[in-house]
């Protein structure tokens, strides 16, 4: 290890998705430093891809960016003692609809540790089948479902048609993963 150690955390705000704390630092030399951090529940992202070579995204407003994104499925892992790859199955369910046969991590990422903890485990879903979605909040209720050609994906980053991380992690994580173009 790096010989910095965490000392401790003072809260600063409880959300009601996440935590803002001051976290307590000491750095190898004996100094101690402080850092704003925000403390999140871990995170799930699926890529459903389709045996005709099609992944299934989300358009979803996202507040706050004040903007539609497409994005892969994710969700929190928010119910207690669920697993990371029933997460994934039950949010592939309830935001578009898919049953997978097969869930195969793919990834593993922090999202931004300099000042956030939110982890996210990534998932590649084949042998999907169509069952009835079961959406929730505003966003989720409004969102729509769209499907997109693993092989545009890098004409889609250029031209600005997808920004998010997870799901630029993702696509190209399936791409790699799989063989395709």
């Amino acid at each position: 290890m790096s010989g910095f150690r965490h000392l401790g955390d003072e809260p600063v705000a409880d959300l009601a998705r996440l935590r803002v704390v001051r976290g307590t630092f000491e750095a190898p030399d004996g100094t101690r430093f402080v850092r704003d951090v925000v403390r999140n529940q871990e995170v799930v992202a699926m890529v459903p891809l389709h045996d005709d070579g099609t992944v299934t995204l989300v358009r979803q407003y996202r507040g706050p960016i004040d903007r539609e994104l497409l994005e892969i499925p994710a969700g929190l892992c928010d119910v207690d003692g669920e697993g990371h790859e029933d997460a994934a199955r039950r949010e592939l369910v309830e935001e578009v609809g898919l049953e997978a046969d097969r869930l195969e991590l793919i990834a593993r990422y922090h999202v931004a540790a300099g000042f956030c903890d939110q982890f996210v485990r990534l998932y590649l879903a084949t042998g999907l089948h169509e069952v009835a979605t079961s959406r929730q909040g505003p966003e989720e209720e409004a969102m729509t479902v769209e499907r997109l050609a693993l092989d545009e994906v890098p004409a889609a980053i250029d031209d600005g048609r997808l920004t998010d991380a997870k799901t630029l992690i993702g696509l190209l994580r399936a791409r790699e993963v799989t063989g395709r173009p």
